[in-house]
């Protein structure tokens, strides 16, 4: 009888909450880098070239004995109108030569893993003109960060399990614990009236997936907005990682395809031996490099610079070993704006694993603000217990802040 025990992956072990917190801290100090790299007239692949070596020069300095370890998600940077990650290939000079414009909103989004637990972390910046100094943000581009700031801050929010944070006497406490998570139609209403305060739209079927070990994509999923024949699957649970997105447009909200190859990739849990041994060598190199993480073809491109991969790559995908993820952009070619924030559900309420940097709303301007009480009421709420933190430190809170209040709010310190 062996010895052995088997190991628990849950947070239930705290070095699985410690190698998601690596990871997470990885993720968002490239994000910061790659953040500064985004000024008007670089080459969007370049870009992602340099963030992907940040990720695996900050990932070799950590867990050096472990060698399931890397991308959780590559570097990709998002144009304006596109809702999708975007991910160029150097080998195609129409792609190659795209360059970041001045005032538009692009999306960056990556991710590093450790021991297969990953924290992907997406952000919404204005690309700034080379050499200039940060103006303050106006207009509709205003509307489009507050929308998309108030809306993440809001969803967050709604995935804290019911009565997890309550209150007052234990029958009040019980009573709380025995109210339903709101459903998913309830969740997109309330965003939808986030978005409207600001003259926006959510993007249709933005989804947020319960993650696992070597898996970004779970049982259970929240699907903002859903189009045809899409739905969401499950509630959040105490003891859960989520990848949580938010999507806005200043358009309808609509989506449509690209007329662009699928540049992003993932393994998928398929067995199907393939028949060549291209793919078969392809499909090794994929396994081994990036598990079942998404990848770009342009990491299989610099891995040694063999064209063949692409018939690997075809007959993997044919076979549905490999997924491909087809780029979308809005249906209007109006600007979207995309957070992705990794989090844990815990005892103690919500605890941001991996997350944009907050918006500075000093800089951001706008006429327009939420007033709708029913919002505003959840957006005052804490994300976690209070852990007995200074409170020396005062921050507004989210919904002072929506509602252009400008009294201080008490301390959010327990949020993190």
């Amino acid at each position: 009888m062996s010895d052995e025990k088997e190991i628990d992956y849950s947070l239930a072990n705290p070095d699985t909450l410690t190698k998601y917190r690596v990871a997470a801290t990885i993720s968002e100090k490239v994000l910061a880098a790659v953040s500064k790299l985004c000024v008007a007239g670089e080459k969007i692949v370049s870009i992602c070239q340099q963030g992907d070596k940040l990720i695996e020069d900050e990932v070799s300095k950590v867990y050096r004995t472990t060698k399931l370890k890397g991308f959780s998600h590559p570097t990709t940077v998002s144009p304006s109108s596109y809702v999708t990650p975007y991910t160029p290939l150097s080998s195609d000079n129409a792609e190659a030569n795209i360059e970041l414009q001045a005032g538009e909103a692009v999306k960056i989004q990556l991710g590093a893993q450790i021991d297969g637990f990953g924290s992907i972390v997406c952000d919404t910046i204005i690309v700034q003109p080379k050499d200039q100094a940060e103006d303050a943000i106006t207009g509709r581009t205003a509307d489009l960060l507050l929308a998309t700031y108030y809306a993440n801050e809001l969803l967050i929010r709604l995935m804290i399990p019911p009565g997890l944070l309550a209150s007052g006497s234990d029958e009040e406490k019980a009573k709380a614990a025995a109210a339903k998570p709101p459903t998913q139609s309830k969740i997109t209403s309330l965003l939808d009236k986030v978005a409207k305060s600001y003259e926006c739209n959510v993007v249709e079927s933005t989804t947020s997936w319960l993650f696992d070990r070597n898996e970004i994509e779970g049982k259970k999923k929240i699907v903002l907005a859903p189009a045809e024949s899409t739905k969401g699957e499950g509630s959040p649970e105490i003891g859960e990682v989520w990848g949580v997105e938010m999507g806005i447009s200043l358009g309808s909200g609509k989506c449509k395809q690209i007329d662009q190859r699928a540049t992003l990739l993932r393994r998928t849990n398929n067995t199907y031996i393939l028949k060549s041994q291209t793919a078969r060598k392809t499909l090794s190199t994929i396994q081994t490099k990036f598990g079942h993480f998404p990848f770009s073809l342009r990491q299989l491109e610099e891995e040694g610079g063999d064209t063949k991969y692409k018939v690997g790559v075809l007959e993997g995908t044919r076979q549905g070993v490999i997924r491909q993820y087809d780029l979308v952009g809005d249906k209007d070619g109006s600007p979207v704006a995309r957070l992705l924030t990794t989090l844990a559900i815990t005892k103690n309420g919500i605890s941001k694993l991996g997350a944009p940097p907050a918006l500075d709303l000093s800089k951001v301007q706008s006429d327009k603000k939420i007033t709708d009480e029913e919002v505003l009421k959840i957006l005052e709420q804490p994300l976690s217990k209070n852990k007995g933190k200074s409170k020396n430190k005062k921050k507004k809170k989210p919904a002072k802040k929506a509602a252009g209040g400008d009294a201080e709010g008490e301390d959010e310190s327990d949020e993190e």
